[in-house]
């Protein structure tokens, strides 16, 4: 049975781009089976990439093969990249989203890719990666497809700063939701670990929080009167089901009410901080 081919880019749904990339591994693979994953990703945002692709992968079997069409045009500081981490290929380009994953786990292998006769065209995702994904999926190994490569590009702005001896922590949202729930990049065990049974504050421009919760719900007190408690509408600071921090808008709708983001005036790269005491 051919591996699942996932598909993570930020062409969106309008275009042609996305039918065309599964029309093509049809052409070359009549049973594949392919998963999108995401196309809404933000234009060129690598962070918000590698935040969906580090939380998803791990849900597909190994041997599942990912193309990731993000910020994919070649350069010579932004090579064409296949590697093979966790038992799962990714395909790329060398813009820090794959270093993501592999800042945490050793790559099993990773080449740069250099395929027989490449179009140069403005469409690299579906020249190249396609291609290579194909090949994978009928067997084949990377070795066949690029030269080894040890020059994986990571992303230092993912990983949050501390200070003051232990006793801060400088985050930053790296995404923002459906929902305009505001992702930090403050994961737990680096928030206990630097925490150590303290009190804590958590600063985002103007708002505070004092406590986080493990689901949305905690915030609400149902002994008390539905006329007393928490709702639809209170903010509240929650581990998200990736373990990292995120500050939300109970029951929030972007549509309607608002959600974190506009209401807390949060975005991309806003400063999110934690302080011990």
């Amino acid at each position: 049975m051919n591996p699942i081919i996932t598909l993570t880019t930020d062409f969106g749904l309008k275009d042609y781009f996305v039918g065309t990339l599964k029309g093509t591994i049809y052409k070359e693979l009549h049973d594949a089976r392919i998963v999108d994953i995401s196309h809404n990703i933000s234009p060129f945002n690598i962070q918000e990439c590698a935040y969906i692709l580090k939380n998803s992968y791990e849900h597909f079997p190994e041997g599942t093969i990912h193309i990731v069409g993000v910020d994919s045009e070649p350069t010579p500081e932004n090579q064409h990249v296949a590697v093979l981490v966790n038992g799962h290929y990714f395909i790329s380009a060398n813009n820090g989203v794959i270093g993501l994953i592999t800042s945490e786990i050793e790559p099993e292998k990773v080449v740069e890719l250099n395929i027989p006769n490449p179009s140069h065209g403005s469409f690299p995702v579906l020249d190249v990666f396609v291609q290579v994904a194909c090949h994978i999926a009928r067997g084949g190994t990377l070795e066949v497809v690029g030269k080894s490569f040890d020059q994986l590009k990571d992303l230092r702005e993912f990983s949050p700063t501390v200070m003051d001896n232990g006793n801060k922590i400088i985050g930053s949202v790296i995404y923002i939701d459906a929902y305009g729930n505001v992702v930090t990049n403050i994961n737990r065990n680096f928030f206990e670990a630097y925490r150590k049974g303290r009190d804590f504050e958590i600063t985002a421009r103007t708002t505070k929080f004092t406590k986080i919760h493990n689901k949305y719900s905690d915030i609400i007190n149902f002994d008390l009167d539905k006329g007393q408690r928490k709702g639809a509408g209170d903010r509240l600071a929650l581990f998200n089901s990736a373990n990292y921090i995120q500050l939300a808008i109970y029951k929030s709708d972007l549509n309607t009410v608002g959600g974190a983001s506009t209401l807390l005036g949060l975005d991309f790269r806003d400063t999110v901080t934690v302080t011990f005491s």
